[in-house]
């Protein structure tokens, strides 16, 4: 007997279907939803009065709406949840505070009318969670996560270079230019290093062998894969600690050892001495970079251990088991 229920509709809602966070807290799912009976859409709110309007309409005939990190001004959050059966908001980044880390009135009102006016909010990590619930006690914690069979390919690496690579784009580059001077220092003892980047800019300045690869999803797994070590530099503050470990998750997921500053989730994400290092200090850099550019099957070891844990905790099958319960009520 066929089942006659209508699938659950989902409408997701953000600036741009191309955003990181569009592709990878929604249109990776959409299989899953599917099997589940969910019917996901996605609408773009940007450019003007008449995606507004779309958007409303689209969202008065869902099941549920789902808000993907992007706030508004009061009448409008105010008319979406007028319109919404269930609204959910879900943040990969600490948008209550400025990309700087500073505090901003403007962000964090918006971020506080819209996190009071949803039925349920998904965080992408604790640091988040624990800023939304200020505002919301009905919190869950969904981490970033991937496709790991996506990344899990075996390529050849390069034999005349160790290839230190970085994934990201230009609102990123500056954690990139911060420790460009210690890269340097590194290349003076370890002359085959060489400098991956993969993202929407080239870099070609810089006194070490650099590798510029435009950024491209289609290709992007098998240049991590063509590397031998991810690093993923940051500095402290509110807005990172609101990361969620992407290209960590993208590095582990691809057999890379990471070296990572010592902040936010990336420290949560990296097992120290397991999957990769966890560094703060010039001195910690250099050391970490030597002991994993000279030594290839702690290389290897250390991939294969972070790839073990990324199939276990940071899979997209994983973490859409864990939301899936809030989507059905």
């Amino acid at each position: 007997m066929l089942n006659s229920q209508l699938p659950t509709k989902i409408l997701f809602i953000s600036k741009s279907i191309e955003s990181s966070s569009t592709r990878y807290r929604a249109l990776q799912f959409y299989p899953y939803l599917e099997r589940h009976d969910f019917s996901p859409t996605h609408s773009q709110i940007s450019g003007g009065i008449l995606s507004v309007i779309k958007t409303l309409g689209l969202a008065s005939k869902a099941d549920t709406v789902i808000v993907l990190r992007k706030t508004f001004p009061f009448v409008l959050t105010w008319l979406l949840r007028l319109v919404s059966k269930k609204l959910i908001f879900d943040l990969d980044d600490a948008i209550f505070c400025s990309t700087d880390g500073s505090s901003s009135a403007t962000r964090k009102k918006r971020f506080k009318n819209i996190v009071m006016l949803s039925d349920h909010v998904f965080a992408g990590n604790k640091f988040l969670a624990k800023n939304t619930l200020l505002f919301n006690k009905s919190v869950t914690v969904i981490p970033t996560c991937l496709n790991v069979k996506k990344y899990d390919i075996t390529v050849d690496k390069p034999k005349d270079h160790i290839d230190l690579v970085w994934i990201g784009s230009t609102s990123t580059s500056k954690y990139l230019l911060n420790i460009l001077p210690i890269l340097e220092l590194a290349v003076k003892e370890q002359p085959k290093l060489r400098l991956k980047i993969i993202a929407d800019f080239s870099l070609t300045d810089a006194k070490i062998n650099t590798l510029n690869i435009p950024w491209n999803e289609e290709t992007e797994a098998e240049e991590l894969a063509s590397s031998h070590i991810g690093i993923a530099p940051m500095i402290e503050n509110d807005w990172t600690r609101g990361k969620c470990a992407l290209k960590v998750l993208q590095y582990m997921a691809s057999k890379l050892p990471v070296i990572s500053s010592n902040v936010g989730v990336n420290s949560e994400v990296i097992h120290a001495g397991k999957t990769g290092y966890l560094v703060s200090t010039t001195n910690e850099w250099l050391n970490a970079i030597e002991q994993l550019s000279t030594d290839i099957e702690k290389q290897k070891r250390m991939g294969i251990a972070g790839q073990n844990k990324v199939k276990r905790l940071y899979d997209e099958q994983v973490i859409f088991n864990r939301a899936l319960p809030i989507l059905k009520l």
